[in-house]
């Protein structure tokens, strides 16, 4: 997994060319660094990596010894695990601007594989660096709690809305949910045998599903892993199914 180190050391006596990489950043004010001015992020004094991941590369592993935390700045990031009866499910989904590895900033190992869906890039963001902030920063542990409740809520969100309900109305619901990934109006599109993770189905079920979208103009792929969706058609076959439940 290559990694492209950004040294944020100041070399100048104002705002240095490397911590402006930083500054410049696309998702910085959505980030957990966001909440620092320039000033500030010109006064860190440790590495920060910029690693790049092919899909189906791991970011971390389950049980693994947490020392850093991630930004992911581009890209579609799983998180999953095995469940009691030893199957392989998708927690969750993670992308631009999300924190991923929280657990780690308290010193605890991962909860979870992150496994990367697409292209994706993140910032590595060593525990010792967020320890050292979060002290002189009281508002970056505030903002760092917030996302730990955000990926808390998603968690929910997914069992609550994505793994209970008749099957059909189970995908159309992740269908929504990849639309907040979407990139220049294209959504990822996943495997059947990960919808079959994410969603607490069979590949069969999913494959069926999938294909009655395409023949409704519903779902219209534009690569083997990519699609657009019809919003209209979308958000009509939702209150269709919800009317049922």
């Amino acid at each position: 997994m290559p990694a492209t180190i950004i040294p944020l050391t100041p070399q100048e006596p104002l705002f240095n060319p490397q911590a402006r990489v930083c500054a410049e950043c696309g998702v910085r004010k959505f980030a957990l660094f966001g909440v620092l001015d320039h000033a500030e992020l010109d006064n860190i004094h440790v590495h920060i990596a910029s690693l790049k991941l092919e899909p189906g590369q791991s970011l971390y592993e389950a049980q693994g010894s947490g020392h850093a935390a991630f930004t992911v700045r581009s890209g579609v990031v799983r998180l999953e695990r095995n469940n009691e009866r030893g199957e392989r499910r998708i927690l969750r989904l993670a992308g631009r601007s999300d924190l991923l590895g929280m657990e780690a900033m308290l010193g605890q190992s991962y909860a979870a594989d992150a496994v990367a869906c697409t292209p994706v890039e993140v910032c590595r963001l060593p525990r010792t660096l967020v320890d050292d902030l979060t002290r002189e920063q009281p508002e970056l542990m505030r903002d760092m709690m917030k996302r730990w409740q955000r990926a808390l809520d998603d968690a929910d969100e997914w069992l609550t809305e994505l793994c209970a309900g008749p099957a059909r109305y189970r995908m159309l619901r992740l269908l929504l949910k990849l639309t907040e990934y979407a990139d220049g109006g294209e959504i990822w599109l996943p495997g059947r045998q990960e919808m079959s993770a994410m969603l607490d189905m069979t590949i069969e079920t999913a494959s069926r599903l999938v294909s009655s979208f395409k023949r409704d103009g519903l779902l219209l792929p534009t690569t083997p892993r990519h699609a657009r969706i019809d919003h209209t058609a979308l958000a009509a076959a939702l209150r269709d199914e919800a009317s049922k439940l």
